[in-house]
């Protein structure tokens, strides 16, 4: 189980974030935000809703992640 402490440095790390939008979201506005944290973890999280949360990745999993797009595995 997670400890409380650790939800909420995770909670402050996402407020502080200096979150980009994917380059390919054009116009329509239907896209996801990255941010590199302070922990050196990757969160991504809806544009439009941040109240929806974010998904969190250690920096291998975010590697094969963006590998995995970039060969077209994905």
């Amino acid at each position: 189980m997670i400890e409380q402490s650790a939800i909420r440095a995770m909670q402050s790390e996402l407020e502080v974030a200096s979150w980009h939008k994917s380059t390919f979201s054009g116009t329509n506005n239907n896209c996801i935000e990255h941010a590199v944290l302070a922990s050196g973890r990757h969160a991504v999280r809806d544009s439009k809703d941040h109240a929806l949360g974010a998904h969190t990745f250690g920096r291998d999993q975010w590697r094969a992640f963006v590998t995995a797009v970039q060969d077209g595995s994905l």
